[in-house]
C-alpha cells in the first residue's frame, strides 16, 4: 500500500521542483509487462476467493511473482529512483524467501494494528522469530491513514523510489520533434 501514497508524493514534489506531469510519458520503462504481471499476480494472489483455495501454491507464487517485479525493475535501474525501489524490493524479497514465501509481521506491529488473520494465504504472517527480523513487516502505518497495514524497511525504500521516479521523471526534459 506504500506504493499508493508515493505516486501523489511524487506529484506534488515534481511539481515543486517545476515538473509537468506529461513528462512521465516521456521515462521510457523497459519489460513493464513483467512488473505489471507480477504485480497483477500478486493482486490476484491475495483476493480472498484465491487466497482461500491456493493452499501450498501460495508461497511460491508470491516469491515468483516477487522475482518477476524485481527482475523488470532491476532492468531499468538506471531511471533515476529504480536503484531504490530495486533495494527495496530485494530486501523484501530476502525476508520472503528466508521466510518460506511469507513475509513475517511481527506481533508488535500486528498487536498495534489489530490484525485478524483469515484462512487464506496472505503476503504477511505474524511470527515470532522470523529470519532476517529487521526486513520483515515491523511498522504499522497511524490508524488514521487510509488502507492502513504493516510495511518493511523494504517498502520505505521502494515508496521512496518511486516518489523519486515520479517526481524526477516530471523533470525530464521533453525529446526533441
Amino acid at each position: 500500500m506504500f506504493i499508493l501514497y508515493a505516486i501523489p508524493i511524487g506529484i506534488v514534489a515534481g511539481y515543486l521542483l517545476g515538473g509537468r506531469l506529461e513528462r512521465l510519458g516521456d521515462v521510457r520503462f523497459a519489460w513493464g509487462w513483467l512488473a505489471i504481471g507480477g504485480l497483477v499476480a500478486q493482486v490476484i494472489l491475495f483476493s480472498g476467493p484465491v487466497a482461500d483455495s491456493i493452499g501450498g501454491l501460495g508461497p511460491a507464487l508470491y516469491v515468483a511473482s516477487t522475482t518477476a517485479v524485481l527482475v523488470a525493475v532491476l532492468r531499468n535501474w538506471r531511471i533515476p529512483g529504480l536503484a531504490l525501489v530495486a533495494l527495496g524490493a530485494a530486501s523484501n524479497l530476502a525476508a520472503i524467501a528466508a521466510n518460506g514465501g511469507v513475509m513475517p509481521a511481527s506481533p508488535e506491529a500486528a498487536a498495534a494494528l489489530a490484525a485478524e488473520t483469515g484462512p487464506g494465504f496472505s503476503n504477511s504472517v505474524v511470527m515470532a522469530d522470523p529470519a532476517l527480523r529487521p526486513l520483515t513487516d515491523i511498522f504499522v502505518l497511524p490508524g488514521w491513514v487510509p488502507f492502513v497495514n504493516v510495511f518493511s524497511v523494504g517498502d520505505v525504500l521502494i515508496g521512496v523510489g518511486v516518489a523519486v521516479v515520479v517526481a524526477l521523471g516530471m523533470r525530464r526534459a521533453p525529446r526533441p520533434s
